[in-house]
C-alpha cells in the first residue's frame, strides 16, 4: 500500500510539473524574450494580419512566388493540419504525385529541370520558405506578368533572401510571402 501511495504522490507531482508549471514558464519566457514570434510571427500590412513569416501561403496568380506544395488535408497550408503526406518514396502514388507536380511547374516555365523543393512537401506541410533555386527558376514568370525586366526580379530575390544560420547551419532560402510583399513594395 505504501508503495502505491508514493505512486500516486509521485504521479500527480510530476503531472502537475510538466503538465502545468513548465508549459507556464515556457510560454512566460518566451512572450519575455521572443514577443514577435511568441504571438505567431504575424505580418500586417494596413493594419490587417496578412499572414505569419511561419506558415506558408497558397499564390496562384502569376505575379506572385509560388510555394513549396502543401501537404494538409483540407485546404494547403492549414496550420491546425499540419503533417506530411506519409507517402512512402519509394511507392507508386508518391511517384505519381512527384510527376504530376513536375508536369504541372514544366506548363508555366518550360522544360528547364525543375527546384526539388517546388515539387515536395515538407514535413509538415506548411514551409514558408523555398531555396534560391526555385525563386530563381520562377523570376521569368513572375517579371513577365509584372512587366519588369528579370534582373529587377532577381534584385528583389537577393534583397530578401536570409542567410543560413550562423553562417553554416542550412542553406540560403527566401521566405515566399516576404518576397511577394517586398514586390508588391517596390514594383506595385
Amino acid at each position: 500500500m505504501k508503495i502505491l501511495r508514493s505512486t500516486l504522490v509521485l504521479f500527480l507531482l510530476l503531472t502537475v510539473i510538466t503538465g502545468f508549471v513548465y508549459p507556464l514558464v515556457v510560454t512566460g519566457l518566451s512572450y519575455a524574450f521572443f514577443p514577435w514570434q511568441a504571438h505567431g510571427s504575424l505580418i500586417e500590412k494596413e493594419g490587417k494580419n496578412i499572414g505569419s513569416t511561419l506558415i506558408g501561403q497558397s499564390f496562384t496568380s502569376q505575379r506572385y512566388f509560388w510555394g513549396r506544395p502543401s501537404a494538409t488535408a483540407d485546404q494547403p497550408y492549414n496550420g491546425a493540419s499540419s503533417g506530411a503526406s506519409n507517402l512512402a518514396v519509394s511507392g507508386q502514388a508518391y511517384r505519381q504525385q512527384l510527376a504530376t507536380r513536375v508536369q504541372q511547374w514544366r506548363a508555366t516555365h518550360g522544360d528547364a529541370p525543375v527546384p526539388i523543393d517546388l515539387v515536395t512537401s515538407s514535413g509538415s506541410g506548411l514551409d514558408p520558405e523555398i531555396s534560391i533555386a526555385a525563386a530563381n527558376y520562377q523570376a521569368a514568370r513572375v517579371a513577365e506578368a509584372r512587366s519588369l525586366t528579370q534582373q529587377q526580379v532577381q534584385d528583389v530575390i537577393r534583397k530578401v533572401q536570409r542567410k543560413p544560420v550562423m553562417l553554416f547551419f542550412g542553406e540560403p532560402r527566401i521566405n515566399v510571402l516576404a518576397l511577394n510583399l517586398a514586390l508588391d513594395r517596390q514594383y506595385p
